[in-house]
């Protein structure tokens, strides 16, 4: 099949992950494998947390699609193993690297974007219960965060302007 195709599948299926992130995260890590991910907000003295193992959980499909797929000569199960896979990246680069900080990369952003995605999380940290939440995705968050981080940078302009 043509590229552009290829291309299309890959996008769809990184966009349908972060709705299939949420949910696992709502209610599968928020539940019933509430022992893995439970340390993920009460940090413990280490690198590794058992939530690392969510990071197999949510690989293998996508190892399985690009295999098999490749295996039976098809070109769309690579493809929504392709969008699995870039979604695990992504999910890499922002929740382990820039968000919590696991690699000292990306320390200098100045994205509004990103600051309130970083502003929703640690909203979501701030429960440290099974039950208790808000905010189980990654990419896609409130408006209200982006509203209480531009009026935070609001406030913050016109501290620096009045102390000038």
């Amino acid at each position: 099949m043509t590229w552009y195709w290829i291309a299309l599948i890959v996008l769809a299926t990184f966009w349908f992950m972060e709705f299939v992130a949420w949910f696992a995260h709502k209610y599968v890590m928020h539940g019933f494998l509430w022992f893995l991910h439970a340390d993920h907000h009460v940090k413990k003295p280490g690198f590794f947390e058992k939530n690392d193992a969510f990071f197999l959980i949510f690989a293998v499909p996508s190892w399985l699609c690009i295999m098999l797929g490749l295996m039976n000569e098809s070109w769309i199960a690579p493809s929504i193993g392709a969008g699995i896979a870039v979604y695990g990246v992504a999910y890499f680069l922002v929740h382990e690297v820039f968000i919590h900080r696991r690699f000292q990369w990306f320390k200098n952003s100045n994205s509004l974007y990103l600051a309130a995605v970083l502003r929703a999380h640690k909203m979501h940290h701030k429960h440290l219960g099974k039950h208790e939440g808000e905010s189980f995705g990654m990419l896609i968050i409130h408006p209200k965060y982006i509203k209480a981080e531009m009026a935070a940078r609001r406030k913050k302009s016109k501290v620096s302007v009045s102390r000038a």
